[in-house]
């Protein structure tokens, strides 16, 4: 399995691995445009947090392609500019109107792409409809309470966090879709968790 286009096929997994590079990314450009400090125990963390995640996805294995790994590193950061640059933005005040604007132009231009490629489908079924509705609305829920979140605990503490997302969809899938996880997987997740509670409290007990 693998996001393609043509040249440009990486493996699922791996393609994920690389666009979680964005917590990194984001706290580089903090601490580059004096936004924030890159303390070490978001660096440790981060790195972690990012080596159990690889023994979750188990990205190796496959053929590299760079033009693949290009692309989701460059969507790595798209999303690290924009939690930098919106946290700046909002601040510690209401996030809701930048989230609205954000998800309204992305909206647009979603629309204009699938309309160029002709590549959108519509569900045919109620069990499909009903997806499609309940995901675009946790979707959204989702969006929303991330830049409350940034607004809260800041933008480096919200990216770092987010590495549970993907440790998240591990756990489900056991639960839901009966899926079995190897010991390094599990060995990973723990050390995904370890990294997440250990950076948050060496962080507060630093202040």
């Amino acid at each position: 399995m693998g996001i393609a286009d043509g040249d440009r096929v990486i493996p699922v997994a791996l393609a994920i691995l690389v666009f979680y590079l964005f917590p990194f990314i984001t706290a580089v450009i903090l601490a580059v445009c004096g936004w924030g400090k890159l303390v070490w125990q978001t660096i440790v963390g981060i790195v972690l947090a990012f080596g159990g995640l690889a023994l979750v996805l188990q990205p190796l294995g496959y053929s590299l392609n760079i033009g693949g790994v290009v692309l989701a590193l460059v969507g790595a950061i798209g999303v690290a500019v924009v939690i930098s640059v919106s946290s700046r933005i909002f601040g510690a005040g209401d996030s809701r109107r930048v989230t609205l604007h954000i998800a309204a132009v992305a909206a647009a231009m979603l629309i204009v792409i699938c309309a160029t490629y002709g590549e959108f489908a519509l569900p045919r079924t109620g069990f499909g409809w009903f997806g499609f509705i309940s995901t675009s609305a946790f979707y959204a829920f989702a969006i929303i309470t991330f830049f409350i979140a940034i607004s809260m605990i800041g933008p480096v503490r919200v990216s770092l966090l987010s590495y549970a997302e993907p440790v998240m969809a591990a756990v489900l899938s056991v639960a839901w879709l009966d899926e079995k996880l190897a010991p390094l997987q599990i060995i990973g997740i723990s050390i995904v968790i370890v990294a997440l509670v250990g950076s948050t409290v060496l962080r507060s007990s630093a202040h």
